[in-house]
């Protein structure tokens, strides 16, 4: 499954909200991730990983960045 993901560095703690996404296709969800990293030397994408592998309740290895390394809107996709 490919989900769209808004990633917040720096945050005060670790977050998964769920919203519609801006994609204008019915049913796609944008994921607002919050975590506690900076944004440097891939930090808080190690954290939104690791995030999201809990949120969905799989291994980290199932959780793949797809596009959006350095930019805070993020294709990830993940394994269930």
């Amino acid at each position: 499954m490919k989900i769209f993901v808004k990633a917040k560095p720096n945050a005060s703690r670790e977050s998964v909200e769920i919203t519609d996404a801006p994609t204008g296709r019915a049913g796609d969800k944008l994921y607002i991730v919050s975590v506690r990293e900076p944004p440097a030397n891939g930090l808080a994408n190690l954290a939104i990983v690791k995030v999201l592998a809990e949120h969905f309740k799989t291994p980290r290895s199932n959780v793949r960045i797809l596009k959006g390394h350095t930019s805070k809107q993020k294709i990830i996709e993940i394994n269930i």
